[in-house]
């Protein structure tokens, strides 16, 4: 397990503008994504992407834009890559991960409904198909798995892990 080490701001507000981290120090900045765990008839909602040659699955997942909710962006994400339009019914917990490269992501996850499809969007740039697999058939290929968030989110979430959406706060 490697260690990582962060700092703390000096008590007090900054003033207006300015910079409170020293130039030699860097804030750890992991990229902030959401992913939503879609089910029907047992099967859960998945996505084949390509990633550097190789055939990956992943939930429907991406990274929160500007100004964009958590919520919003797992809607919006699930949509955009599988077609569906879904209703988050609960958020299954915040996973924070280190790739191999060194990048840092700090992953919100959250169950859905599917509501209605549209066979016609295109998909996202990278994503070959949206598939419905069992978790037997997920589990049967980790190497598979695009990361080892897959396997835990889907893993909490059969073994019942959900909290109510109004744990996530977004605040203007």
């Amino acid at each position: 397990m490697t260690s990582q080490t962060f700092h703390e701001d000096p008590p007090g507000p900054a003033a207006a503008g300015t910079d409170v981290t020293p130039a030699t120090e860097q804030r750890w900045a992991p990229h902030v994504t959401v992913a939503t765990v879609v089910v029907r008839d047992g099967r859960l909602l998945l996505v084949e992407e390509a990633i550097e040659g190789r055939r990956v699955l992943n939930q429907p997942a991406g990274h929160l834009e500007p100004d964009e909710s958590l919520a919003a962006a797992a809607v919006r994400e699930t949509q955009e890559e599988t077609g569906w339009q879904v209703a988050l019914t609960a958020f299954i917990g915040c996973y924070q991960w280190t790739a191999p490269d060194g990048t840092a992501f700090l992953r919100f996850a959250f169950a859905a409904d599917p509501i209605s499809h549209d066979p016609t969007q295109p998909l996202d740039a990278g994503i070959l198909q949206a598939l419905w697999l069992t978790p037997a058939e997920l589990r049967s290929d980790p190497d598979r798995l695009r990361s080892p968030l897959v396997r835990q989110v889907v893993e909490d979430y059969l073994a019942g892990q959900r909290h109510p959406l109004a744990l996530v706060k977004e605040s203007a």
